[in-house]
């Protein structure tokens, strides 16, 4: 039985769209088994909260079971890193003055550039992470990158819940539990909202601000657009 402990050592390297790549097993779900897999796995372990390790990896396990009900070619390395990596935005070792999507995808394509990952699949992996939560437009752009915002959507609001098989649900659940995962992205959200709210004013964490955070004041795009120096 394949444990967490074993996730990180060296595996052979993988061809995206290889016909026999390199697979292992995770709370019953056929996953690919490569050394840039791996090496993400390892990558998020080191550097987030329990609760939201835990979170990437189901994320990624949503993602492939909708990937392999769609039967559409894919790559499969692409997907992985995209949804292990998606939320290093909220951790220390890719904070900064960005919006958290955005340090999280610019430190995710560094990681696999210097993992000898080719710049087309490297953006991709930026654009998936960058996007991740903007699902009106990345639902609509490649396959990867929409894979990604579905399987972290599942976990995240619930949206498409039904469609995971409650076997696999259960199986996945009981690999990476939950660990109030609600209450403690909630609070990491509403910390950013706090310390950065001109990070915040277009995208899903106004919400957070605006409802938990005392003296929110974000940017507005109205006054954007009202204030700018033009005349009518």
């Amino acid at each position: 039985m394949q444990t967490l402990s074993s996730i990180g050592r060296a595996l052979p390297s993988y061809s995206p769209y290889s016909r026999e790549p390199a697979t292992r097993t995770l709370a019953g779900i056929t996953l690919p088994d490569t050394l840039l897999v791996s090496r993400a796995i390892e990558y998020v372990r080191e550097s987030s909260e329990p609760y939201l390790f835990n979170h990437v990896m189901r994320s990624w396990l949503f993602a492939v079971i909708l990937a392999d009900r769609k039967g559409e070619p894919y790559d499969a390395e692409v997907l992985a890193v995209s949804t292990l990596l998606h939320d290093l935005g909220l951790t220390k070792a890719a904070s900064g003055p960005l919006r958290f999507e955005v340090q999280g995808a610019n430190a995710a394509r560094d990681f696999v550039r210097g993992e000898g990952v080719d710049e087309r699949r490297a953006q991709l992996v930026w654009d998936s992470i960058a996007l991740n939560s903007t699902p009106s437009i990345c639902l609509h752009k490649e396959a990867e990158a929409a894979l990604c915002t579905r399987g972290v959507g599942i976990d995240w609001g619930g949206w498409g819940y039904e469609s995971i098989p409650q076997a696999d649900m259960a199986r996945i659940l009981e690999a990476f539990p939950r660990l109030g995962m609600k209450h403690h992205f909630a609070h990491a959200v509403c910390r950013i909202a706090e310390a950065q709210p001109e990070t915040t004013y277009d995208n899903f964490a106004r919400d957070f601000g605006e409802r938990f955070v005392p003296d929110y004041d974000p940017p507005s795009a109205v006054d954007a657009l009202l204030e700018s120096p033009f005349e009518e």
